[in-house]
């Protein structure tokens, strides 16, 4: 006669199998989840973290690449500035030299046009454009600085009647406004474009900044 060992009979097994589970509650964890289940589930977790980390490094590298764009813009801006000065000096040459002189002179002239030019094309190629606003342009204070205002028969109250100094914008940032002069209130070909309330801006400030709207 065999002996009944007590660890043959195990009461949990037992309750298991009558309640249609495993026979070993080891198969599954604190959750219910069985052995694949589990597994899913921390798949399905790693790779949430990994999406994560993902799109955390996407954000990094967006970061990373606007820092550098702005400080190469910045250093593009500086050199910029100082090369307008040059831009300058070229218009003033070319406006204070003599049209109909002797070939020499002639020759001179063309030889600045053609610097001009080829500076102007460089500055348009590096995203730097020049702000020269023709007359009965619409004042833009962004753009434009008035310097002076005076009374015109050519153009409406408020707009450009001539730019003394054109300006620069880097990526459609202003580098430098350009210094313009600004028609007074009442100006305009037809009379009466000066009543009250006709024309949407009040005079510059002494500083040439932007007008204010009247009331």
């Amino acid at each position: 006669m065999n002996d009944i060992n007590d660890t043959d009979f195990d009461p949990e097994i037992e309750a298991n199998a009558e309640a249609g589970l495993d026979a070993h509650p080891a198969d599954h964890n604190d959750d219910g989840l069985g052995p694949i289940d589990a597994l899913i589930a921390e798949r399905d977790e790693w790779k949430d973290r990994a999406l994560r980390a993902a799109a955390e490094a996407d954000n990094t590298r967006r970061r990373a690449e606007g820092q550098m764009n702005d400080a190469r813009a910045y250093a593009i801006q500086r050199f910029s500035k100082d090369l307008l000065g040059v831009a300058d000096s070229l218009q003033r040459a070319l406006t204070a030299a003599p049209r109909d002189a002797d070939p020499v002179a002639t020759n001179l002239v063309t030889g600045l046009e053609l610097i001009e030019k080829s500076l102007l094309s460089a500055f348009d190629a590096n995203g730097l454009k020049r702000v020269a606003p023709e007359a009965g342009e619409t004042f833009d204070p962004h753009q434009h600085q008035a310097v002076m205002e005076q009374p015109s028969d050519t153009v409406a109250g408020g707009t450009v009647v001539q730019t003394l100094q054109p300006g620069y914008a880097l990526f459609g940032r202003t580098v430098r406004p350009a210094m313009v002069v600004v028609a007074a209130r009442g100006s305009g070909p037809t009379a009466g474009t000066g009543a009250a309330g006709s024309n949407p801006y009040d005079k510059a400030d002494e500083t040439g900044g932007q007008f204010d709207e009247t009331a």
